[in-house]
C-alpha cells in the first residue's frame, strides 16, 4: 500500500487565513504541520502566541548547534575526517587540509558531494583535473579515484549517498533550466595540469572505503594514467553563485523549491540571496512548521543569515523531525517591516527521509544552549 494514499481531510475554523502564508488574522502566528518536506498534505493553524516560545525544552528532540570551525583536526584523507551526522543513507564529515593529499581516494559506499566551504585547489580524478573554490559543489560519482590539491586551506562539508546515487531534481513546469541550467556543470578536463599529474612517479596508495571500513591497494604508478573517456557517469562542479533562487513577491515558497540534488533517502537544498517578498501580507521569513517526516540540517556558508541569531559561517543546525521550529525572536519581529531588500546568504540544507544520528565530531562542537534561542519573542 502508498504510504501516499492519506485520509482526505479537509475542513476549516475559527480565524484563519484563505492563502497559506499570507494574510494572517491579525495577532496570529502560522504554523504548518506538512507530510513529505512540504511536498505532500498539510495543516495551518493560527496561533496567539510564537509556537517556539517555551520556557524549556528537555529530550532527544531538542534543536542542536555545531560550530564545525571548531573541528581543527587536520586529515590528510577524507576517511579521517571527523562525522558528523549520519544514518543508513546519509553521511556528512567535515573535512579540513592544508596540504596536497598523500594518498589517493575512492569511496565504494556511495556518490559523494564535497562542498568547499573555504580554500581553493585542484582536484585530479580518473576522468582529468577540476579546479574548485569556495562555494563549489564538488560531484564523485561512486568508484572515482581522486585527491585534492589545495592551493589554500580548504574546508570542506562531505555529503555521501550511502549505497545510492545523486540526481537533478525534475522541475516540473519550470522546465529543465530553472535554478541552474544543467549546462553549467563542468566536468573534468585532460589540460597540461593533469598529464603533469599523470607524470608523477613513486608509489600510490589508494584509500578505498567501504562498509566504513579502509582498505588500500598500492600500486607502483600513479593510477589516474586514464588518457581519454566518455560516456554518462563523470565527475562534475557547481557554484553556488550559479544557483538562480525562485522567488514569489506574494507568497513565502517553502525550503524545498530549492532543490539541488536528490539522493534516495534525502535531499541537497541550496539558499542563495533573493528578493523578500514585497505583497504587504506575505510572510518574508521562514514559517513556523513542523515537518514530521525528515530531519532538517542546514549549514551556513556565507553571509547575513536573517532567520536566525548567533549564527555565523560555518555552523551546522540539527532539527529533527518532530520539532516545531521557525525564525528567532529577532527576526519574527520584523516579519512585515522587513528594512533589507533582499536576502544575503549561502547556505546548504540536507533533508533526510530517515533519523540522523549525532558524530563524535559534532558533539565536540556543540553549541548546548541553542535550544534556548527562541525564547524572548
Amino acid at each position: 500500500m502508498s504510504s501516499k494514499n492519506w485520509i482526505p481531510v479537509r475542513g476549516a475554523q475559527g480565524l484563519h487565513s484563505k492563502q497559506a502564508h499570507a494574510d494572517l488574522p491579525e495577532g496570529t502566528y502560522e504554523r504548518e504541520m506538512s507530510k513529505e518536506g512540504f511536498f505532500g498534505p498539510a495543516a495551518f493553524l493560527y496561533h496567539r502566541k510564537p509556537p517556539t516560545g517555551w520556557t524549556s525544552f528537555e529530550g532527544p528532540l531538542r534543536p542542536r548547534a555545531f560550530d564545525l570551525k571548531g573541528l581543527n583536526q587536520v586529515a590528510s584523507s577524507p576517511w579521517d575526517a571527523p562525522v558528523v551526522l549520519h544514518n543508513a543513507a546519509c553521511e556528512m564529515r567535515f573535512w579540513k587540509l592544508s596540504a596536497a593529499m598523500p594518498d589517493l581516494a575512492r569511496n565504494a559506499d556511495g556518490d559523494q558531494l564535497l562542498f568547499v566551504h573555504a580554500g581553493d585547489g585542484d582536484l585530479f580524478c580518473d576522468f582529468g583535473r577540476l579546479a574548485y573554490e569556495a562555494g563549489d559543489y564538488l560531484y564523485l560519482p561512486r568508484g572515482t579515484m581522486w585527491r585534492l590539491s589545495p592551493a589554500a586551506p580548504t574546508a570542506v562539508l562531505m555529503i555521501q549517498a550511502t549505497n545510492g546515487h545523486f540526481t537533478l531534481p525534475d522541475k516540473g513546469l519550470l522546465g529543465p533550466h530553472a535554478l541552474f541550467d544543467p549546462a553549467l556543470l563542468a566536468t573534468p578536463e585532460m589540460d597540461d595540469a593533469f598529464r603533469t599529474h599523470q607524470g608523477e612517479t613513486g608509489t600510490f596508495p589508494v584509500r578505498i572505503k567501504k562498509r566504513d571500513q579502509v582498505s588500500t591497494a598500492t600500486y607502483p604508478w600513479n593510477p589516474l594514467d586514464a588518457v581519454g573517456w566518455h560516456g554518462e557517469r563523470a565527475p562534475a562542479k557547481s557554484n553556488v553563485r550559479d544557483f538562480r533562487p525562485l522567488n514569489s513577491h506574494r507568497y513565502h515558497l517553502p525550503p524545498s523549491v530549492h532543490t539541488t540534488f536528490l539522493a534516495d533517502r534525502f535531499v541537497v537544498c541550496t539558499f542563495a540571496p533573493r528578493p523578500f517578498e514585497t505583497d504587504p501580507g506575505a510572510i518574508k521569513i521562514p514559517f513556523f512548521h513542523n515537518n514530521d517526516d525528515y530531519d532538517e540540517v542546514l549549514f551556513y556558508h556565507a553571509g547575513d543569515f536573517f532567520s536566525r541569531d548567533g549564527i555565523d559561517a560555518g555552523m551546522l543546525t540539527f532539527h529533527p523531525s518532530g520539532f516545531t521550529h521557525g525564525p528567532h525572536p529577532k527576526a519574527l519581529k520584523n516579519m512585515l517591516t522587513q528594512p533589507k531588500p533582499a536576502t544575503d546568504e549561502y547556505a546548504v540544507m540536507i533533508d533526510t527521509r530517515d533519523p540522523l544520528d549525532v558524530g563524535d565530531g559534532a558533539a565536540a562542537v556543540e553549541n548546548a544552549a541553542y535550544v534556548d534561542s527562541w525564547k524572548g519573542a
